[in-house]
């Protein structure tokens, strides 16, 4: 992995993911526009968090078996024609439908990190993983902020085509830039899709792993879905640029991933896991108390970000450790695990916030990241230590 190569798979991976969350600074501009309410508009989040776990569990498989120089830039191009699709949405059904397609097409950032695994050496995979994960947590974060901005200029649609266009120029790139390999064995569809199956079941670590990551992503989404709500409303009142912008505070959580992988080099994963998941639990708390400053709403947006992207760094990186002949597996069950958990955190929120507000977000929230620190501390020195051993794989 050069550094070019690094750089280039991490703006790959980050403006692939970004299309998960354009909607989410948009929902009301996109209700007033579809006759929809601002609650039924909080579903386009959590129907493209649903088709992005689908494509993470039917395509990213592949990324052990067929050719990923092909692989990759036929993914992008499809990202592009659904894409297209929800920029000439005539109604609401139709964006749904359409932005469940980009979901299940925007997985080019999922097959890039275990690549990336493969290529890099044991020394370095951490770093290596966690630029490419900043990568993806900045494609997040901007993705908000850009958005606003442009719909804001040009209409909500004009952020699905910019999107298109950008699409397309990354799989140009990714054809020529990722390298040959070698051929690996042939497995039957049906046979690979049930070996990801096969390798939870075969591993305590990766289902111990699964259950706290997925309960911090569906934190992580719950906050933000939450979050449009609570500084579109009284006393904050923020338009759709406004709420983007927010999004720039947890750009720190990109460095923090960055680092952490180093942490993961140095063998000092599981420990700094936990102090991430008490950072994300201290963030709950200071957003719950601070709801009408928002000053200390940032604070806990910058807490909040550091948190969730350290632990997820940590766990991604430790889980490639566990085989490496199925890192892309092992990533399809990750990736999958976390936005399903992502899907329900953003169903769930609109929901809390109509229930009571973002009192009741942030208490459910707390409540969650704590479930995910207890099953932390019982595993820390067992399931969780297991990958460690095998770190230099």
């Amino acid at each position: 992995m050069t550094r070019g190569r690094t750089l280039l798979f991490a703006v790959a991976g980050g403006a692939a993911v970004g299309n998960l969350y354009w909607a989410q600074p948009l929902l009301d501009d996109i209700a007033a526009d579809l006759g929809t309410t601002p609650a039924s508009a909080g579903l386009l989040v959590t129907l493209t968090q649903v088709g992005y776990a689908l494509g993470i569990l039917l395509l990213v498989p592949l990324g052990d078996v067929v050719d990923r120089r092909r692989l990759m830039p036929g993914v992008l191009a499809a990202s592009a024609v659904a894409l297209l699709a929800a920029a000439l949405a005539p109604g609401f059904s139709a964006l749904l439908v359409a932005l469940a397609l980009v979901g299940a097409t925007t997985v080019a950032g999922q097959l890039l990190i275990p690549l990336a695994g493969d290529l890099a050496d044991p020394a370095s995979r951490g770093r290596v993983v966690g630029t490419i994960a900043s990568g993806v947590l900045t494609g997040i974060l901007l993705s908000r902020t850009v958005s606003g901005v442009i719909a804001e200029v040009a209409g909500w649609r004009s952020v699905y085509v910019l999107a298109a266009v950008v699409a397309v120029v990354l799989a140009f790139l990714l054809a020529r830039a990722v390298p040959r390999l070698p051929r690996r064995e042939r497995v039957r569809y049906p046979q690979l899709l049930a070996s990801v199956v096969g390798v939870v079941r075969a591993h305590r670590a990766v289902r111990v792993t699964l259950v706290v990551s997925a309960s911090v992503f569906a934190v992580f989404t719950m906050f933000w879905t939450a979050l449009t709500f609570l500084l579109s409303s009284a006393p904050f009142g923020y338009s759709t640029t406004a709420i983007g912008a927010v999004g720039l505070v947890g750009l720190a959580g990109a460095v923090a991933a960055q680092r952490v992988g180093r942490l993961h080099d140095r063998g000092w994963s599981v420990p700094v896991t936990g102090a991430a998941l008490v950072l994300v639990l201290v963030s709950l708390v200071v957003a719950g108390l601070g709801a009408r400053s928002i000053v200390v709403v940032l604070v806990a947006v910058l807490l909040l970000d550091v948190g969730v992207q350290a632990a997820n760094v940590l766990n991604q990186t430790r889980l490639f450790a566990i085989d490496p002949a199925a890192r892309s597996r092992l990533n399809t069950a990750f990736v999958t695990g976390n936005f399903a958990g992502g899907a329900v955190g953003s169903a769930v929120a609109g929901v809390l916030w109509n229930a009571g507000g973002w009192t009741a977000v942030t208490v459910d929230a707390a409540v969650l990241v704590g479930f995910a620190t207890t099953v932390w501390a019982v595993h820390r020195r067992g399931a969780l230590a297991l990958p460690e051993r095998t770190a230099s794989s």
